[in-house]
């Protein structure tokens, strides 16, 4: 039996070793961090659980391609609980607030009553996220060995896509913002996802949320990836944690497996990299083998920037008011070169199995760059930890004003910055996501595989912009399907 070798635990890692099995190949993951999941991942501090990655997983409405997909790996199935939320976010500004509810009736109502001058453009938006909540990611094969009728019929299941990608995708969320006349809706606009993301995306992660088709999993992000590992292993996986790769060795046109930091040789008749294509390319093979399109996107760091974040969490009382995630106005907070003056909240008491009884889980995240990971890359370890500690107590002043209920009663619990991303998961840049699609850019997007080395594949968030664990999820799966197309088998898995 023909054995496939996957570098990288992470989501997309054991989703292409689920698919390897279930394909009639021997799989093996390595994986360099003690835990399986990558960046879908969460970590306890003083008795409480920080849950660090799904704010909703796309692919929970059971009638979608991706919910199978879901469902195969054990990620969720029909009796999963999922997380009784009513919103997207809310953001302040002025004095005033304004939420993206999950109901559309709700939120247009609400845009309209807090500026009545925005009426026409309110409803055009709102008619916009009613047409994106067809959109679907592609999950039954890739893109490139669909034929005719396939694509025909992803066409009809998103026929409205046309006039939402014509009506907001040649701008960008700063520019969106600036259609609106109200201050405070102007910044809702532009919270969620960085100002300069098309405002396209916004309107489609809106619309996930709307359509039920962006749900949150109960128990967190930890908890799924160990599910998806414990269903890797009854299927005969093997998994070898703490494990790190030194390189994927290639002789001539093929990979003959991999070599481990300590030195070992393990053989292999294909090698699926599930993980950083920055650590990838350079690291684990020669640049050189990187595709053209890729090489551009990390060359053009203006027209494909990623997103990461500085994060706090808090320990509160879970009476506190504050619903899901508040966007408000801050007091400037200066880090490196740039200037913050917005900042946000979210609440996680919406989860009990993340606190002890009474409590919640408070996280604070202040969106970052290309720019600010350079500053923070560019601190000595002492700068480092004294910067991190300084911004973790003016986070904390700033989040106790807007809200004095909390004062006296909030309890750090940990902080960490884009070089924490890097750290652990050799994330380019501290990136949480994929690459940003700018306006005037086209979608990175590649295949998956590598030109030159007939028998390595590529899976993970970075095929395909904007990553996420959608993306990472599909890749895996698409990663197996190549091999098996060229194997002149079925790809149907």
């Amino acid at each position: 039996m023909a054995k496939i070798i996957i570098v990288g635990g992470g989501i997309a890692g054991l989703s292409a070793g689920i698919y390897a099995l279930k394909a009639g190949y021997e799989a093996e993951i390595y994986e360099k961090n003690p835990l399986v999941g990558g960046e879908c991942m969460g970590w306890n501090r003083k008795g409480y659980h920080i849950d660090n990655c799904i704010h909703w997983l796309t692919g929970t409405d059971p009638k979608t391609g991706l919910w199978e997909v879901w469902k195969t790996v054990g990620a969720i199935d029909e009796n999963t609980e999922y997380a009784k939320t009513s919103k997207f976010y809310s953001s302040r500004a002025e004095g005033r607030e304004v939420t993206l509810w999950n109901d559309l009736d709700k939120t247009e109502k609400e845009l309209i009553a807090e500026s009545p001058e925005d009426e026409e453009e309110i409803k055009k938006f709102i008619q916009h996220v009613r047409y994106a909540e067809d959109c679907v990611i592609p999950s039954i094969k890739p893109l490139d060995m669909m034929g005719m009728r396939d694509y025909i019929e992803m066409g009809k299941g998103m026929a409205n896509m046309p006039k939402v990608m014509k009506e907001y995708g040649k701008i960008n969320c700063f520019e969106l913002g600036k259609r609106f006349k109200s201050p405070v809706i102007r910044k809702m606009m532009s919270d969620y996802l960085p100002g300069e993301y098309t405002a396209y995306s916004l309107i489609v992660s809106y619309a996930t949320m709307t359509s039920g088709n962006g749900n949150i999993p109960m128990k967190g992000s930890l908890a799924m990836s160990l599910r998806i590992a414990e269903r890797f292993k009854e299927m005969g996986g093997v998994i070898h944690t703490a494990t790190p790769v030194s390189e994927i060795v290639i002789k001539g046109k093929k990979t003959e497996g991999i070599k481990l930091e300590d030195g070992s040789f393990i053989p292999a008749d294909f090698v699926i990299s599930a993980v950083d294509t920055d650590f990838l390319f350079g690291r684990l093979i020669d640049r050189k083998y990187m595709p053209k399109d890729l090489v551009k996107a990390y060359e053009k760091r203006d027209a494909y920037p990623v997103t990461t974040g500085f994060q706090v969490a808090y320990a509160i009382d879970d009476t506190f008011s504050g619903e899901d995630t508040i966007f408000f106005d801050c007091e400037p907070m200066q880090i490196g070169t740039r200037t913050f003056s917005r900042l946000s909240v979210k609440n996680y008491a919406y989860d009990k199995s993340f606190a002890p009884e009474g409590k919640a889980v408070l996280q604070a995240n202040l969106i970052q760059t290309d720019a600010d990971y350079e500053y923070w890359a560019s601190l000595s370890k002492e700068e480092y930890r004294a910067k991190k500690e300084e911004l973790t107590s003016m986070i904390t002043d700033r989040i106790v004003k807007e809200f004095p209920e909390l004062a006296g009663k909030i309890e750090l619990l940990d902080s960490w910055s884009p070089m924490t991303y890097n750290r652990y998961c050799n994330a380019y840049h501290g990136s949480y996501m994929g690459f940003v699609t700018t306006v005037g850019n086209k979608q990175m997007r590649f295949k998956g595989v590598v030109k030159g080395v007939d028998n390595l594949y590529v899976a993970g968030q970075w095929v395909m912009s904007p990553g996420g664990l959608p993306i990472a999820v599909v890749s895996g799966k698409f990663a197996v399907q190549r091999i098996l197309k060229k194997a002149g088998k079925s790809i149907l898995i």
